[in-house]
C-alpha cells in the first residue's frame, strides 16, 4: 500500500520555496553587489605590483600570461562564493538577526585573506621567475 508523504521532494529545475528562498535571496542581495568591491580591491593589488615592479614584469606581459591572470581572477571569484557556505547556515540559525548586522566582518576577513593569498602568489610564485 502506497502512502503519500507530507513533504515532497523538489524537482531539479524548480526554484526553492519557503524560508530557504528568502534566505537565499537575502544572501544574494548582500553578497553580489559587494563582489564588485572585492574584485576591485584584488585588481588594485595587481596594479600596485605591476607599477611598483614594472621593469621586471614588462617582459612577462604576454597573451598567455593575461589568460592565466583571467583564470586566477575566475578562481578568486569561485573562492568568493565560499561566503554563501557560511552566510546561509548563519541566517537559518537562531543568531540570524545578529548575523545580518555583522556579516560585513566575513566580507572584510575574506577580502583580507584573498589579499594575503594574492600577495603570496605574486611574491613567491610569479616574481622569482621574472627576469
Amino acid at each position: 500500500m502506497e502512502t503519500e508523504h507530507p513533504t515532497q521532494l523538489q524537482g531539479f529545475g524548480e526554484s526553492p520555496s519557503g524560508p530557504f528562498r528568502g534566505v537565499l535571496v537575502d544572501a544574494i542581495r548582500f553578497w553580489e553587489p559587494r563582489r564588485l568591491l572585492y574584485n576591485f580591491v584584488l585588481g588594485a593589488v595587481v596594479v600596485v605590483w605591476l607599477v611598483a615592479t614594472w621593469p621586471h614584469f614588462r617582459a612577462e606581459l604576454t597573451l598567455h600570461s593575461l589568460l592565466l591572470l583571467a583564470i586566477l581572477a575566475l578562481l578568486a571569484n569561485v573562492c568568493y562564493c565560499a561566503a554563501y557556505l557560511v552566510d546561509i547556515p548563519m541566517q537559518l540559525s537562531p543568531l540570524s538577526t545578529v548575523w545580518r548586522r555583522r556579516r560585513w566582518a566575513l566580507l572584510l576577513m575574506g577580502t583580507l585573506f584573498a589579499i594575503l593569498v594574492e600577495n603570496y602568489w605574486i611574491a613567491d610564485e610569479i616574481y622569482p621567475y621574472v627576469r
